[in-house]
């Protein structure tokens, strides 16, 4: 079962994407979306710090210099950005046509893995990929007027 772990964790974690969604569009209907996502990562960076205290996890912190942490360091800018994206366009549209275009990070980061990584997918795997182009972009479709 342990192999099977991260699938627990990434099924987890798309749940609690999704929750961030319907929290997040009902939040800014009346809070500015660079303020709600402002106020959203205050909450989650005092949650992170108290986990990782509880978990011990302060001991294994690497030196801010090293490669793995400019790496983390970038992944925060650009998760940032994409937070302060994902909020305003909340702000703007129905979580049900923001949804399956912020979800189209699967293929662009597949697509940057195959280009930065030299992962190589599959056939399946890239049918999968023109199926998630395909569907975000049917579930996007607004309804004729």
């Amino acid at each position: 079962m342990i192999h099977q772990r991260w699938l627990v964790y990434a099924l987890l974690s798309a749940v609690c994407a999704a929750l961030v969604g319907l929290f997040g569009r009902v939040g800014v209907e009346k809070i500015e979306p660079n303020l709600a996502t402002a106020m959203r990562s205050i909450v989650m960076t005092v949650l992170l710090l108290v986990f990782l205290t509880l978990t011990g996890g302060w001991a294994k912190l690497p030196p801010l210099t090293s490669r793995p942490s400019v790496m983390i360091l970038l992944a925060a800018v650009a998760g940032a950005a994409s937070w302060l994206f994902y909020f305003n366009a909340l702000r703007l549209a129905d979580v049900s046509h923001v949804a399956p275009i912020d979800k189209l990070s699967t293929p662009i980061a597949v697509v940057l893995a195959v280009i930065f990584l030299a992962e190589r997918p599959t056939g399946i795997n890239w049918l999968g990929v023109a199926l998630m182009l395909g569907g975000a972009y049917l579930v996007s479709l607004r309804p004729a007027a």
